[in-house]
């Protein structure tokens, strides 16, 4: 029992020192439960917009919230995502690297550039990011689940 003990101590004194999440609910990767975040209201209205199907509004509120948080890759993730969705592909790919520049274990990110290189005959690179996301994700997570049916998906469509 003290070695296990011992073992949980040390995995809870490195998900608290590096930040690693054990899996995130919400498949746009965005932390809502961060508090000390303050609420930036283009980036909320865009997600609501996304999440309701009209990515055409949801992209005019993102762009607004990048310009206020140009640092911030929840709002790149859901701008690629939002391009994607209006099959903007270019766009979405430039969207989603930015997303990865700033936050390269970014799960959302991570998930949907996957999806996207599906989308484009690119299983090698989706694939790239299904191991980021094993990484990532210790003990699983939405987006490692999402993107793998996909790669499963995709494989078996092309057999």
């Amino acid at each position: 029992m003290k070695t296990f003990l011992f073992f949980l101590s040390i995995l809870l004194a490195f998900h608290l020192s590096t930040g690693v999440t054990f899996g995130n609910p919400d498949s746009s990767g965005y932390d809502s439960s961060d508090d000390s975040k303050p609420v930036n209201v283009d980036f909320q209205n865009g997600l609501n917009a996304a999440k309701n199907g009209n990515y055409k509004l949801a992209v005019k509120h993102l762009k607004r919230a990048a310009k206020s948080s140009p640092n911030n890759p929840d709002v790149y993730n859901m701008l690629g995502y939002s391009h994607r969705k209006l099959d903007l592909l270019d766009e979405a790919f430039i969207y989603y690297q930015k997303a990865l520049k700033l936050n390269p274990r970014h799960q959302g990110a991570n998930e949907y550039i996957g999806e996207l290189y599906l989308r484009t005959n690119n299983l090698k690179k989706a694939e790239e990011h299904l191991e980021v996301l094993d990484d990532v994700c210790l003990f699983g997570c939405d987006e490692y689940d999402d993107l793998k049916d996909s790669i499963e998906k995709y494989k078996k469509s092309r057999e």
